[in-house]
C-alpha cells in the first residue's frame, strides 16, 4: 500500500464514521451528506431504496426513535469498499417492545461518497424482539417478513408525503 491508498482508505473510514457519528446524533442531513446522489440503500426490512427514498428513511427513523442508541464498531475501508458493525437498540413504537438490533454493513464509494450501503441482519430475530410471541412464532416465516416489509413501505411512504 503506497501513501495514496492510505489516505484514501483514511478518507472513506472517515466518511463511514461520520455517517454512524451522525446517526449516533439522530441527524438524518449529516447522514445523508454521506450518501451519493445515486445511492442505493437495502436491507431485509427496505430492500431497495434509492437517491432521496434511502435518506428519507434514516430521517423517519431518527425522527421516530426518540430512546434510539447507536454504537459501531470495526470500520474498515479501501478506496472502493468499507464496512462497519453496528447497533441499533430502541423501543418499536407498534408494540412498545425493546429491540437490540446487530448489523453488519457493508459500503461501495464513488467519488468519495456512499453509493451501495448493505445492511445484513437476522429479520427473524428482529421480529422475536419486537413483534413478541408473534414474532417467534411466524418470525420466519415470508408470509409475516412480507407483511413487515409492507408495512414498512407504507410508513416510509406516508413519511415522504408529508414531508
Amino acid at each position: 500500500m503506497n501513501l495514496v491508498d492510505a489516505a484514501l482508505d483514511s478518507a472513506a473510514a472517515d466518511l463511514i464514521t461520520r455517517f454512524y457519528t451522525a446517526f449516533q446524533q439522530r441527524n438524518a442531513a449529516g447522514m445523508a451528506a454521506c450518501y451519493h446522489q445515486q445511492i442505493h440503500f437495502s436491507d431485509p426490512v427496505f430492500p431497495d431504496l434509492h437517491g432521496a427514498d434511502a435518506a428519507a428513511m434514516w430521517d423517519m427513523l431518527c425522527t421516530r426513535g426518540k430512546d434510539l442508541r447507536v454504537e459501531f464498531t470495526n470500520v474498515q475501508a479501501s478506496e472502493q469498499h468499507g464496512s462497519a458493525d453496528w447497533t441499533a437498540t430502541y423501543t418499536f413504537t407498534s408494540t412498545q417492545r425493546l429491540v437490540t438490533n446487530r448489523i453488519s454493513a457493508s459500503f461501495v464509494f464513488r467519488d468519495g461518497l456512499i453509493v451501495r450501503h448493505t445492511d445484513h441482519f437476522s429479520l427473524y430475530a428482529w421480529s422475536r424482539q419486537a413483534l413478541g410471541p408473534l414474532g417467534l412464532l411466524l418470525g420466519w416465516t415470508p408470509m409475516l417478513q412480507s407483511r413487515v416489509r409492507a408495512q414498512a413501505a407504507v410508513s416510509l411512504a406516508r413519511w415522504i408525503a408529508k414531508r
